[in-house]
């Protein structure tokens, strides 16, 4: 079955889907040719080069992106909810490679500059970090080399749409060319509105799990038409939808064969927003020049594990 054919859901049709984002290109097709970096002597972090655009928008934000307050704020609330959500979690010292026990085998889909990532990394026996855009890949590569980074991440820029994807790690270092790793938990953090393709999504991550795996997506929820204030005019590029409608999400996460489906919301964040649309041009005005609309988000925890064999 071709799981990457344009999925055209009516509970969806009233949303935009124009131009995709470093997010939704890890499930389009494209020509690629992956190279290994220089800096990467084990041969796994991979760079996809694309034959086309598309990621213009992330590459060139990539640079900038941990500026933004509120991207920290967005990435401790979902760190918070996760830890709660998972108590097998265990905390190990990561940053030196050691584990007192082994911990969970973690898929981030849609890392960007790794803020999540490095969140989630003490807690977790590796993170293996997959980002479409390689803008991000390499801001994330570059904290990486930092001697107090954490040494369990791996950053892979792909543009995954295999679970058997080769650019994945092997599942066993004896037969790099067998099969791939799988899964104890996968992740992906406000990545979910940018996913034209939400059921390919989903069985992707099916495939990546395994048995008895778990998936935990934060994405903003769709609340209404007051939920598009999320993003201003300038960064609607890319943008599927407005946010997540809980009980559509639900049924499509139960009919991607997942039990146990939970999707509940997990915190509330306020940021500014434009007052009427463009209001802020190509640049967000500074609070301390103007006086700026603020709102409430609510934010979903989606929770879903894969029947054990």
């Amino acid at each position: 079955m071709n799981h990457f054919r344009r999925f055209q859901d009516k509970s969806f049709a009233s949303y935009p889907t124009s131009s995709y984002s470093s997010a939704s290109l890890i499930f389009t097709k494209a020509l690629v040719r992956v190279v290994a970096l220089p800096s990467d002597p084990t041969g796994y972090i991979r760079r996809a080069v694309m034959s086309g655009g598309g990621n213009d928008r992330f590459n060139a934000e990539a640079a900038a992106w941990d500026s933004n307050p509120d991207v920290h704020k967005a990435s401790d609330a979902a760190q918070k909810a996760i830890i709660e959500a998972f108590p097998e979690l265990q905390s190990h010292d990561a940053k030196d490679g050691q584990h007192e026990k082994a911990g969970l085998d973690v898929l981030e889909i849609g890392c960007g500059t790794g803020l999540l990532s490095f969140r989630i990394a003490p807690f977790v026996q590796r993170l293996v970090a997959v980002d479409a855009s390689t803008g991000m890949i390499d801001a994330l590569s570059k904290k990486l080399e930092a001697d107090e980074a954490y040494k369990n991440v791996l950053p892979l820029c792909v543009m995954l749409e295999d679970p058997e994807d080769k650019n994945l790690p092997p599942a066993a270092q004896a037969d790099v060319s067998g099969p791939r790793q799988k899964f104890d938990l996968i992740l992906s953090h406000l990545v979910l509105h940018h996913i034209a393709d939400l059921p390919s999504l989903l069985n992707t991550m099916y495939g990546c799990l395994k048995g008895g795996g778990s998936i935990a997506l934060t994405d903003f929820e769709d609340f209404g038409p007051e939920a598009r204030k999320f993003h201003p005019e300038a960064k609607m590029a890319g943008v599927e939808r407005h946010g997540i409608p809980r009980k559509e999400f639900s049924q499509m996460i139960t009919q991607a064969g997942f039990v146990d489906v939970q999707v509940d919301e997990g915190w509330r964040m306020r940021k500014h927003v434009e007052a009427y649309p463009g209001e802020w041009g190509q640049k967000k005005p500074s609070a301390d020049d103007v006086k700026l609309e603020e709102m409430d988000f609510p934010f979903l925890l989606c929770r879903a594990s894969k029947p054990r064999p």
